[in-house]
C-alpha cells in the first residue's frame, strides 16, 4: 500500500466525517425551528394578559414552559377553560380544569371606596384594564374585565382591595 492511498483515505474519511456532521447540524436547526414555531402557536392561543397568575413572568414564558412539557396546560386563568381546550388540541394532552378551585376562579377584585385614595397604584398593577379611575379618585373594578389573578392587591398602600365572589 502506498503513501497516496493512505492520504486518499484520510481524505475520504474527512470528507465523510465532515458532511456527517454537517448534516447532523442541519437536524438540529430543523428541530429548534420546530420548538420555536411549536411556542409561537402557543403563546398565539394565550390571552397576553402578561398578569403572572400562571407562575411565569408573561406568556411568552409559559408558552416556552409548556413546549418544554414543564408545566401543566391549565395554568392560565385569564385564558380561562377555552385556551385550556386550545392547548390540549395543540399539545396532544388531556383536558384539564383550572388549576384555580372553582370557588378561587370566580373571585374578583373589590375596592372598598370609602378607603381607595386614588393612587392608581393597582390601576398600573392591573394586566388587564379592569380598573378604572383617575389620580386622587376613587377607583372601580369592571367586573366582565377582572380574571382574580390578584395582581392589584399587593400594590395597593390602604389594603382597599379584596376579593369577592363574582356576581
Amino acid at each position: 500500500m502506498s503513501l497516496s492511498f493512505f492520504v486518499a483515505l484520510l481524505i475520504i474519511c474527512f470528507l465523510a466525517m465532515t458532511i456527517a456532521s454537517l448534516s447532523s447540524h442541519d437536524d438540529s436547526v430543523i428541530d429548534q425551528q420546530t420548538h420555536l414555531n411549536k411556542i409561537e402557536k402557543i403563546d398565539s392561543l394565550l390571552p397576553q394578559t402578561q398578569c403572572g397568575d400562571c407562575g411565569f413572568n408573561g406568556c411568552l414564558p409559559y408558552a416556552e414552559a409548556l413546549a418544554k412539557n414543564e408545566t401543566e396546560i391549565n395554568r392560565c386563568l385569564p385564558g380561562g377553560n377555552e385556551t385550556i381546550k386550545e392547548l390540549a388540541k395543540l399539545l396532544n394532552k388531556e383536558v384539564l380544569s383550572l388549576y384555580k378551585d372553582a370557588k378561587d376562579s370566580n373571585l374578583i377584585a373589590f375596592i372598598d371606596e370609602a378607603t381607595c385614595i386614588g393612587c392608581v397604584k393597582c390601576i398600573t398593577a392591573c394586566p388587564v384594564d379592569a380598573i378604572i379611575g383617575a389620580p386622587k379618585q376613587m377607583h372601580s373594578i369592571i367586573n366582565q374585565y377582572c380574571t382574580g389573578c390578584e395582581l392589584c392587591i399587593a400594590p395597593c398602600p390602604v389594603d382597599c382591595i379584596s376579593m369577592v365572589a363574582a356576581r
